[in-house]
Formats: C-alpha cells, structure tokens, sequence
C-alpha cells in the first residue's frame, strides 16, 4: 500500500527533477567555479538519476553526488520563499528553489 508520504516525496521528486534539469536557480561554489569543464559538470548534474535508498532516503531527489575530475562534487537542492528570507514547503505553489553544487570538502 502507498502512503500519503509516498505520494507526497514522489510529487516532490517530480518537481525537484524538473528544476534541476532547467539548469537555473544554480549556485556555484568557489571551488567548483575553478573546475576545468565546468559546463560538462553542470550537465552531469541535470542529468543526474543515480537515486538509491542510501543517497535518497526519502525519495525527494534533492541530493546527489558525481565523481568530476578526481573531485567528489555534491549538488543540493533547497526550498524558499518568494523574497528567499524563509524556508518553504517544497509543494507550495510559491516555493522558489535554488540548487548549490559544491565540492565534498565544501560542505
């Protein structure tokens, strides 16, 4: 049987995918700005689908990890509102996200 949190992780998810695959509301960190390639990386990430129950545990699709030229790189995708001052509910119609990649040892 399918729970409501079920259903609810896979709504989110869909969104989640979708932002992420636009490639905007990305945020770069200073070490990934200085990686070589940058737009390949960028691209990895878009087309990011490596989700497992050890890296997705809820089913939301808001974060991942690649390997990128010998450096472990982390993309995580967050939830605001519409000023970007104050968490929001990932389903609420006014929900702005933004998605920082950054290196493993950025974080």
């Amino acid at each position: 049987m399918v729970s409501a949190l079920d259903v609810q992780a896979a709504s989110i998810a869909v969104v989640n995918d979708r932002f992420r695959e636009s490639g905007f509301g990305v945020l770069l960190t200073q070490g990934v700005r200085a990686i070589r390639n940058l737009e390949g990386l960028l691209g990895r990430v878009r087309m990011y689908n490596d989700f497992n129950e050890d890296n997705d545990p809820y089913g939301e699709h808001d974060l991942g990890s690649l390997k990128w030229e010998d450096e472990k790189v982390f993309w995580k995708i967050d939830y605001y509102d519409q000023n970007m001052e104050y968490g929001a509910d990932p389903l609420f119609h006014d929900c702005k996200r933004a998605m920082t990649v950054m290196l493993a040892d950025e974080y």
